[in-house]
């Protein structure tokens, strides 16, 4: 999931290398906190939230099939 995660957002922004993703594991779901370069935050974010929510549906779906649940973060 976070090879996925990770995969999807270093082919989106100009600096693939400052891409950072962090696992947080509870109970009943992982949580994948994602930090980008700053001026790459707009392109993961996209216009209205459009691609953060797209990857988040994404990664859901993926999740749901190995019977997991997961959120998608992005921080600053």
């Amino acid at each position: 999931m976070k090879d996925l995660l990770t995969y999807i957002v270093k082919n989106l922004v100009d600096n693939p290398d400052a891409v950072q993703i962090e696992e947080k594991v509870s109970d009943y779901e992982t949580v994948y906190e994602v930090r980008v370069a700053e001026g790459d935050m707009g392109k993961v974010i996209g216009r209205q939230g459009r691609i953060i929510k797209e990857i988040r549906t994404l990664m859901r779906s993926v999740a749901k099939r190995q019977g997991q649940r997961v959120s998608v973060e992005v921080l600053d």
